[in-house]
């Protein structure tokens, strides 16, 4: 019985270990996540000369100028409201022309004629990793994107790589839902995960018992 019980105790503490390991992750992740909150709504400042990805991600920002007729659309689908496209403008301000995700529009107001407008808006520095092996490249001739690549989005209109998503503008009637920065894209799956491990080390002392039993009444 020695060395199915050593078996059995050696895999409990790996599988308790590595649960403990994920709740203390998750402690980690929800300390960054209201880190992360927290700076979001902090008071905006004026757009920096030269922001950082790393440093000014999700930075609250206020700027006035012009959002101009110049946009790229970005298919996307809103839980509970269905397909429609995220709205990429060209804002001209202080003598600079960088990105503003305006928002969401439904299907049928992808191609809706949009006026330029003088606007002051609130929002947050973003430069979203959606960009992978299997994003499809977009489709230049109908104006569909399939990720925001803030690269390729600036290239296209002449513009700076920065990008703000708007949080609020002045606009009164805006003809574009914003669709704000939040943290429920972030990934926090650690207590799904601590769930798993710590019922496997359950469910692995159970068979643990239930073998040394076995060989307990074969001995009889």
């Amino acid at each position: 019985m020695i060395l199915p019980f050593l078996f059995g105790v050696i895999g409990v503490a790996i599988l308790l270990g590595l649960g403990t390991w994920q709740v203390q992750r998750l402690a980690w992740k929800n300390g960054i996540l209201n880190e992360i909150t927290t700076r979001i709504k902090d008071t905006p400042i004026a757009v920096p000369s030269e922001p950082d990805p790393e440093r000014d991600k999700y930075l609250p920002v206020q700027a006035t100028g012009t959002i101009t007729q110049d946009e790229l659309h970005v298919l996307v689908s809103l839980k509970q409201v269905g397909a429609g496209y995220r709205i990429v403008s060209a804002f001209e301000t202080d003598g600079r022309r960088i990105l503003l995700d305006r928002g969401f529009v439904g299907v049928n107001q992808k191609d809706a004629p949009r006026q330029a407008l003088d606007v002051e808006v609130n929002g947050n520095l973003h430069w979203p990793d959606e960009v992978d092996g299997y994003t499809p490249a977009p489709d230049l001739a109908e104006n569909i994107w399939f990720a925001r690549d803030v690269d390729a989005m600036a290239q296209a209109l002449k513009a700076e790589p920065i990008f703000i998503v708007v949080r609020e503008t002045s606009e009164s009637d805006p003809s574009v839902t914003p669709l704000p920065v939040d943290i429920s894209g972030i990934p926090n799956d650690h207590l799904g995960y601590a769930i798993t491990w710590f019922s496997l080390a359950f469910v692995w002392l159970g068979m643990t018992a239930a073998i040394l039993w076995r060989i307990r009444q074969r001995t009889k």
